[in-house]
């Protein structure tokens, strides 16, 4: 992976009410980390960093970071982790790992596919991409923005494991080798489709349930409830004293 410059500056503002007004300017605030220095607090300039992204095919990038008033020139950063906004996308915050040339990191790289898979084109099959992010190590200059998997010859039932992708030069991939990452299922057939649908949700069954036992017992009383009299059972003894009277 190829470094791009990227120009920093250090940032004093970490107050909530602070960091606000600060993207409100159009700063990015950020952070570096390394396992021999202190954490730093950065900030970017959010239209410089935006167009980083854009024009990179992933968020893994490997920034040659040069802070502003800093005594190290530049410093080689992994970018570990971009927080957007939920709604808007917007870069809310950016952490950098610092890193050096001659020592091996472990990233998580996107892993992409091309062509068209065999038991989709012939049978009707539906790929099935199980893993989008397999994990690898290297040297920072060896790291890669993504993987890339041909499963053109990709049949129905078939699928490609961790072992079967091949790294890149310099790359070792890290994981189970037998977890399955790309896959083609069978296609659903119509009469299974047809039943899922038309099949009753659990619910609709108790309420017809409810209704029939309710039409069967002609709108019984309600359990615990007191049997209504009969009405000429009612009558009759009011009639003997009235006869008495």
């Amino acid at each position: 992976m190829k470094s791009v410059p990227l120009k920093a500056f250090s940032r004093t503002l970490v107050q909530r009410g602070a960091v606000k007004k600060l993207r409100a300017a159009g700063r990015v605030p950020a952070t570096i980390y390394g396992r021999q220095t202190k954490p730093q607090n950065l900030e970017l300039n959010s239209k410089e960093f935006a167009d980083l992204l854009h024009h990179s095919v992933s968020e893994n990038l490997l920034v040659d970071l040069s802070v502003e008033s800093d005594a190290r020139a530049k410093r080689l950063a992994l970018v570990q982790e971009i927080q957007h906004h939920p709604l808007s996308g917007k870069v809310l915050h950016v952490d950098f790992h610092e890193v050096a040339e001659d020592e091996k990191v472990t990233v998580h790289v996107p892993l992409e596919t091309t062509g068209e898979a065999a038991g989709v084109k012939t049978g009707g099959g539906v790929l099935e991409h199980i893993l989008h992010k397999i994990k690898v190590r290297s040297l920072p200059k060896n790291l890669p923005e993504q993987i890339v998997v041909d499963v053109s010859s990709l049949e129905i039932g078939k699928s490609f494991h961790l072992g079967d992708i091949k790294a890149p030069e310099g790359v070792e991939i890290l994981g189970d080798k037998h977890i399955s990452v790309i896959a083609v299922a069978a296609p659903r057939a119509e009469e299974e489709v047809a039943a899922t649908a038309a099949a009753p949700a659990a619910g609709d069954v108790e309420m017809t349930k409810e209704k029939k036992d309710e039409a069967a017992a002609g709108a019984a009383p309600a359990k615990g409830a007191a049997p209504a009299k009969d009405a000429k059972a009612e009558a009759k003894p009011d009639a003997k004293a009235a006869a008495k009277k």
